[in-house]
Protein backbone atom coordinates (compact mmCIF):
# COMPACT_ATOMS: atom_id res chain seq x y z
CA UNK A 1 0.00 0.00 0.00
CA UNK A 2 1.32 3.70 -1.08
CA UNK A 3 2.34 5.93 1.69
CA UNK A 4 -0.76 8.10 0.30
CA UNK A 5 -3.07 4.82 1.42
CA UNK A 6 -1.63 4.82 4.74
CA UNK A 7 -2.12 8.38 5.74
CA UNK A 8 -5.41 8.22 4.53
CA UNK A 9 -6.28 5.46 6.53
CA UNK A 10 -4.37 7.32 9.48
CA UNK A 11 -6.31 10.03 9.41
CA UNK A 12 -9.78 8.61 8.95
CA UNK A 13 -9.39 6.57 12.64
CA UNK A 14 -7.90 9.78 14.42
CA UNK A 15 -10.82 10.54 16.66
CA UNK A 16 -13.01 13.29 14.99
CA UNK A 17 -11.40 15.92 17.28
CA UNK A 18 -8.01 15.60 15.99
CA UNK A 19 -9.46 14.92 12.21
CA UNK A 20 -7.44 16.57 9.94
CA UNK A 21 -9.43 19.31 7.64
CA UNK A 22 -9.92 17.99 4.52
CA UNK A 23 -7.71 20.73 2.56
CA UNK A 24 -5.13 19.89 5.01
CA UNK A 25 -5.08 16.26 4.16
CA UNK A 26 -4.95 16.75 0.12
CA UNK A 27 -2.41 18.88 0.59
CA UNK A 28 -0.24 15.80 2.96
CA UNK A 29 -1.35 13.09 0.42
CA UNK A 30 0.40 15.19 -2.45
CA UNK A 31 3.54 15.22 -0.51
CA UNK A 32 2.85 11.57 0.17
CA UNK A 33 2.50 10.87 -3.56
CA UNK A 34 5.54 12.99 -4.64
CA UNK A 35 7.46 11.14 -1.59
CA UNK A 36 6.67 7.54 -2.86
CA UNK A 37 7.52 8.31 -6.22
CA UNK A 38 10.78 9.85 -5.08
CA UNK A 39 11.80 6.59 -3.46
CA UNK A 40 10.75 4.69 -6.26
CA UNK A 41 12.92 6.44 -8.93
CA UNK A 42 10.25 7.93 -10.96
CA UNK A 43 11.01 11.22 -10.28
CA UNK A 44 13.91 13.27 -8.61
CA UNK A 45 14.37 16.75 -6.84
CA UNK A 46 16.67 19.46 -8.34
CA UNK A 47 16.45 22.63 -5.60
CA UNK A 48 12.61 22.73 -5.26
CA UNK A 49 11.49 21.72 -8.66
CA UNK A 50 10.22 18.65 -9.46
CA UNK A 51 12.16 16.78 -12.09
CA UNK A 52 9.85 13.57 -14.23
CA UNK A 53 11.94 9.96 -14.94
CA UNK A 54 10.59 7.74 -17.50
CA UNK A 55 6.95 7.19 -17.30
CA UNK A 56 6.33 3.75 -15.28
CA UNK A 57 3.36 1.79 -13.94
CA UNK A 58 3.71 1.59 -10.26
CA UNK A 59 0.79 -0.44 -10.05
CA UNK A 60 -1.12 1.92 -7.76
CA UNK A 61 -4.17 3.27 -9.44
CA UNK A 62 -4.20 6.55 -7.62
CA UNK A 63 -0.27 7.20 -7.91
CA UNK A 64 -0.05 6.09 -11.32
CA UNK A 65 -2.64 8.95 -11.67
CA UNK A 66 -0.19 10.88 -10.02
CA UNK A 67 3.06 9.97 -12.04
CA UNK A 68 0.75 10.78 -15.26
CA UNK A 69 0.11 14.13 -13.83
CA UNK A 70 3.50 15.28 -13.50
CA UNK A 71 4.87 18.20 -15.12
CA UNK A 72 7.04 17.19 -18.16
CA UNK A 73 8.30 20.20 -19.88
CA UNK A 74 10.74 22.35 -18.02
CA UNK A 75 11.05 24.31 -15.99
CA UNK A 76 8.96 21.74 -15.13
CA UNK A 77 7.34 22.27 -11.32
CA UNK A 78 8.02 23.36 -7.73
CA UNK A 79 6.93 21.20 -5.03
CA UNK A 80 4.32 23.78 -3.50
CA UNK A 81 3.17 24.44 -7.15
CA UNK A 82 2.66 21.00 -7.33
CA UNK A 83 1.37 20.37 -4.11
CA UNK A 84 -1.72 22.94 -4.32
CA UNK A 85 -2.26 21.76 -8.17
CA UNK A 86 -2.28 17.70 -7.11
CA UNK A 87 -3.65 18.19 -4.09
CA UNK A 88 -6.72 20.31 -5.27
CA UNK A 89 -10.25 17.68 -3.79
CA UNK A 90 -6.99 15.17 -3.50
CA UNK A 91 -8.63 13.96 -0.23
CA UNK A 92 -12.07 12.91 -1.41
CA UNK A 93 -10.68 11.12 -3.76
CA UNK A 94 -8.79 8.40 -1.52
CA UNK A 95 -11.68 8.38 1.03
CA UNK A 96 -13.69 7.33 -2.39
CA UNK A 97 -11.05 4.74 -3.07
CA UNK A 98 -10.60 3.41 0.24
CA UNK A 99 -14.27 2.75 0.37
CA UNK A 100 -14.57 1.09 -3.24
CA UNK A 101 -11.31 -1.22 -1.25
CA UNK A 102 -13.16 -1.94 1.05
CA UNK A 103 -16.59 -3.05 -0.32
CA UNK A 104 -18.48 -0.01 0.68
CA UNK A 105 -19.23 1.72 -2.27
CA UNK A 106 -19.12 5.54 -3.15
CA UNK A 107 -20.63 6.82 0.01
CA UNK A 108 -22.19 10.37 0.24
CA UNK A 109 -22.40 13.21 3.46
CA UNK A 110 -20.52 15.86 4.36
CA UNK A 111 -17.34 16.08 5.00
CA UNK A 112 -14.61 13.22 5.14
CA UNK A 113 -15.81 10.95 7.62
CA UNK A 114 -19.27 11.05 6.80
CA UNK A 115 -18.34 9.97 3.02
CA UNK A 116 -16.52 6.91 3.95
CA UNK A 117 -18.39 5.90 6.79
CA UNK A 118 -22.38 6.28 5.55
CA UNK A 119 -22.84 3.32 3.94
CA UNK A 120 -19.77 1.21 5.77
CA UNK A 121 -21.61 -2.44 6.74
CA UNK A 122 -21.59 -3.22 9.90
CA UNK A 123 -18.91 -5.85 9.87
CA UNK A 124 -16.56 -3.58 8.37
CA UNK A 125 -14.50 -1.33 10.53
CA UNK A 126 -14.51 2.50 9.22
CA UNK A 127 -10.74 2.28 9.53
CA UNK A 128 -7.67 0.50 11.01
CA UNK A 129 -6.21 2.18 14.41
CA UNK A 130 -3.64 4.98 13.57
CA UNK A 131 -1.63 3.19 15.65
CA UNK A 132 -1.25 0.47 13.21
CA UNK A 133 -0.26 2.80 10.51
CA UNK A 134 1.94 4.91 12.65
CA UNK A 135 3.97 1.23 13.19
CA UNK A 136 4.17 0.26 9.25
CA UNK A 137 7.23 -0.26 7.28
CA UNK A 138 6.85 3.32 5.66
CA UNK A 139 7.66 5.94 8.55
CA UNK A 140 6.53 9.01 6.10
CA UNK A 141 2.84 8.33 7.74
CA UNK A 142 4.06 9.38 11.30
CA UNK A 143 6.07 12.45 9.80
CA UNK A 144 2.97 13.52 7.46
CA UNK A 145 0.36 13.01 10.48
CA UNK A 146 2.64 15.25 12.51
CA UNK A 147 2.27 17.70 10.16
CA UNK A 148 -1.57 18.04 10.59
CA UNK A 149 -0.91 18.14 14.22
CA UNK A 150 -2.71 14.22 14.41
CA UNK A 151 -0.02 12.77 16.61
CA UNK A 152 -0.97 14.00 19.86
CA UNK A 153 -4.34 12.22 19.65
CA UNK A 154 -1.82 8.88 19.78
CA UNK A 155 -0.47 7.52 22.72
CA UNK A 156 3.06 9.18 23.83
CA UNK A 157 4.63 5.90 23.90
CA UNK A 158 3.32 5.24 19.81
CA UNK A 159 4.57 9.35 19.37
CA UNK A 160 7.84 8.47 20.56
CA UNK A 161 8.53 5.79 18.14
CA UNK A 162 7.14 7.23 15.03
CA UNK A 163 9.16 10.40 15.66
CA UNK A 164 12.14 8.07 15.83
CA UNK A 165 11.41 6.18 12.75
CA UNK A 166 10.64 9.52 10.60
CA UNK A 167 14.15 10.94 11.45
CA UNK A 168 15.29 7.90 10.42
CA UNK A 169 13.16 8.04 7.01
CA UNK A 170 14.52 11.70 6.34
CA UNK A 171 17.93 11.68 7.70
CA UNK A 172 20.73 12.89 5.38
CA UNK A 173 23.18 10.15 5.80
CA UNK A 174 21.98 6.19 4.87
CA UNK A 175 23.14 3.41 7.22
CA UNK A 176 26.62 2.92 5.60
CA UNK A 177 27.65 5.97 5.91
CA UNK A 178 26.89 7.37 2.16
CA UNK A 179 25.17 10.19 1.17
CA UNK A 180 21.45 9.60 0.60
CA UNK A 181 19.70 12.19 -2.01
CA UNK A 182 16.46 10.27 -2.13
CA UNK A 183 16.15 11.04 1.70
CA UNK A 184 16.93 14.90 1.51
CA UNK A 185 14.54 14.95 -0.86
CA UNK A 186 12.01 13.41 1.02
CA UNK A 187 12.49 15.78 3.76
CA UNK A 188 12.14 18.62 1.39
CA UNK A 189 8.64 17.65 0.50
CA UNK A 190 8.18 17.08 4.03
CA UNK A 191 8.99 20.75 5.18
CA UNK A 192 7.42 21.84 1.78
CA UNK A 193 4.16 20.02 2.76
CA UNK A 194 4.37 21.86 6.64
CA UNK A 195 4.63 24.56 4.59
CA UNK A 196 1.44 24.91 2.84
CA UNK A 197 -0.67 23.51 5.84
CA UNK A 198 0.51 26.71 7.34
CA UNK A 199 -0.97 29.35 4.61
CA UNK A 200 -3.91 27.38 4.47
CA UNK A 201 -4.87 27.76 8.01
CA UNK A 202 -3.56 31.67 7.74
CA UNK A 203 -5.87 31.36 4.40
CA UNK A 204 -9.04 30.17 6.35
CA UNK A 205 -7.75 32.41 9.47
CA UNK A 206 -8.31 35.61 7.31
CA UNK A 207 -11.37 34.57 5.94
CA UNK A 208 -13.01 34.17 9.04
CA UNK A 209 -11.97 37.58 10.01
CA UNK A 210 -13.11 38.95 6.61
CA UNK A 211 -16.27 36.77 7.14
CA UNK A 212 -16.88 38.03 10.41
CA UNK A 213 -16.14 42.30 9.87
CA UNK A 214 -18.72 41.86 6.61
CA UNK A 215 -21.61 40.10 9.07
CA UNK A 216 -20.66 43.30 11.70
CA UNK A 217 -21.09 45.57 8.67
CA UNK A 218 -24.67 44.17 7.91
CA UNK A 219 -25.56 44.32 11.58
CA UNK A 220 -24.44 47.92 12.45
Amino acid sequence: MSTARDLARAALSLPAERAPEQGDLSLALAGAEAADLLKGGALTLVGDVLVPGPPAMTGDRLLDQAAAALVRQEPYEKVEDWLWRRGNGLAAAYVDDLGRAEGIGHATGHGLRARFARHAPADLPVAHPAEEHRGADDPLVGELLAVLRGVDALPEEADEEAEEKAQDATADVAGDGTEDPAGDAVATVLAAVGDAVTDLEALRLRREVEDAAFDNMWRA
